[in-house]
């Protein structure tokens, strides 16, 4: 009996080249994202990772190539120290804005919307911080709210930059569980990150290099014996 074909990615994209000026920081990026597969993005300071998750985002466009996405929606968590530090909401208010993703702003939340409100607070133990202020947060709590706010969103494209970077143990260990339910429930997660133990769980590891795809070995590959279908071959090549 021949094997079931493999789900259509939920992005392909395709020959990705992002210049800044005479910089070149992302050169030829061929890249499809899985559904309900966590894709880490790694790679050296300054080598196209956070450019690259922006661009599947759709929050930077390409200088050429193209990126379809296949998602009904996706949500994009950036790294904490990008977020204003003063922005003058409450944790709720910051969590709100991603259910307006669902209904559009312009729309009053309905009670799903609240719902899924509740519940994202609920998954990053931010309730009983949902009327504290944004800016008085510690790092941690600042990110565990982020990552609410696109939870909130409902979408089935996640994308993360650094989300567990220099952050407590109950943030990191909260942060790491909402991202494998996600994926469990479907969801394709895409994160730029330079945690092991993320590494170490992703499904696909995509390493870059001065703006390339590099060929590497799969997470854990040299560390542990791979579970079947546990992990996918980095991605690389030019």
């Amino acid at each position: 009996m021949p094997p079931a074909p493999s789900p259509s990615p939920v992005v392909e994209a395709r020959g990705i080249r992002v210049d800044f000026g005479k910089t070149r920081a992302l050169d030829g990026v061929e890249l499809d994202i899985a559904a309900g597969a966590l894709t880490v993005i790694v790679g050296a300071n300054g080598s196209g990772k956070s450019t690259l998750v922006e661009v599947l985002a759709g929050a930077r466009e390409p200088s050429a190539g193209i990126v379809h996405v296949h998602a009904t929606s996706r949500a994009f968590v950036p790294q904490r120290a990008a977020v204003a530090d003063r922005l003058p909401l409450t944790v709720r208010d910051v969590v709100v804005i991603g259910a307006w993703g669902r209904v559009g702003a312009l729309r009053r939340l309905g009670r799903a919307d609240r719902a899924a409100v509740d519940e994202a607070l609920r998954r990053l133990d931010m309730t009983t911080l949902q009327r504290t202020p944004f800016g008085a947060l510690s790092g941690g709590q600042r990110q565990r709210a982020l990552l609410a706010q696109g939870l909130a969103r409902g979408a089935d494209l996640l994308l993360l930059d650094e989300p567990t970077t220099a952050l407590d143990a109950t943030s990191a260990a909260l942060i790491h569980g909402a991202i494998a339910e996600e994926t469990a429930r479907g969801v394709a997660v895409v994160c730029v990150s330079h945690d092991d133990r993320l590494i170490a769980e992703a499904d696909v590891v995509v390493r870059l290099d001065s703006g390339r795809l590099v060929a590497g070995k799969s997470a854990g590959e040299s560390e542990k014996p791979r579970s079947p279908g546990a992990f996918a071959d980095v991605l690389g090549g030019e």
